[in-house]
């Protein structure tokens, strides 16, 4: 069960929103933010918040720790500053350099999260972004649980990120755009409507129920056909020796250039006979 932190987020959030009205300046904004970790997310302030902490040579505004590793680092801005993602450039510079994969974005009222990736270069993603001035307390609260000291040390973020991977547009696409689901959902419609649509129909009319922003992600639609297994080859036997072989040409898979077969074969004209 995910850390329920509304009735703290209740008693703190004045006091950021507070601070946001006076554009306090960023020292004064890290002082709160201390604050709200200690107060809200469960983190004690002696072992666990350290700010101005040193990253390999470099300095960061606020880095978490539990058990004395570093869980993610903090880029603060002053309250009344308005985020862009371009903010986390630093930090998220200071993150690569010490392997960190977790950085949040704050000025105290607008929290993000951000996922980075350093496979195929420095990539980062943003996980979720909640507005203590915009959202109501329990919405907030269920997103700024995950950054709960309980969540973090139970690597409850690792799995929200697995889950968000797994049902972003790229996955779900890779998953729909396969010959083998397209003619799974031909079937269902051909049962249901009476028509059998062409798979590359299907998937572009699935590609167009995706937003703007998904089809960018997904990029062009390609249908992934998939292989036949290889089988090893055998070698041929001795004339006359009998045969080994336990199916025949037909019974071999389909290969990836191969057509189609159709779903369902046609029914036989009335008054034929089997065979005919």
């Amino acid at each position: 069960m995910a850390s329920d932190i509304r009735r703290a987020l209740r008693k703190l959030s004045p006091v950021m929103l507070k601070a946001q009205q006076d554009n306090l300046n960023e020292a004064d904004t890290v002082q709160r933010l201390v604050m709200f970790f200690e107060q809200v997310l469960g983190y004690d302030p002696l072992t666990e918040i350290t700010r101005e902490a040193q990253v390999k040579d470099k300095y960061v505004d606020i880095a978490i720790k539990i058990d004395g590793a570093v869980k993610f680092l903090v880029e603060a801005k002053a309250a009344g500053i308005d985020l862009r993602d371009r903010h986390i450039e630093q930090a998220k510079a200071y993150a690569a350099e010490a392997n960190i994969r977790w950085v949040v974005l704050t000025n105290g009222v607008i929290w993000s999260l951000y996922h980075l990736t350093f496979e195929e270069g420095l990539e980062y993603e943003r996980l979720f972004l909640a507005d203590l001035a915009s959202q109501d307390i329990d919405e907030a609260a269920a997103l700024l649980a995950l950054l709960h000291r309980r969540e973090i040390r139970a690597e409850a973020h690792e799995e929200f990120w697995t889950k968000h991977t797994a049902l972003s547009p790229q996955s779900l696409a890779k998953s729909l755009y396969t010959d083998t689901t397209l003619r799974a959902i031909r079937r269902d419609i051909r049962k249901r409507e009476g028509i059998l649509i062409d798979e590359e129909d299907l998937a572009a009319a699935f590609h167009g129920m995706f937003t703007p922003e998904a089809r960018e992600q997904i990029g062009p639609v390609k249908i992934r056909r998939q292989r036949s297994p290889r089988h090893p080859k055998t070698a041929a036997a001795p004339a006359g020796a009998p045969s080994q072989a336990t199916g025949t040409e037909s019974d071999a898979a389909p290969t990836a250039t191969s057509k189609a077969v159709p779903e369902t074969p046609e029914a036989a004209p009335k008054g034929a006979k089997p065979g005919s």
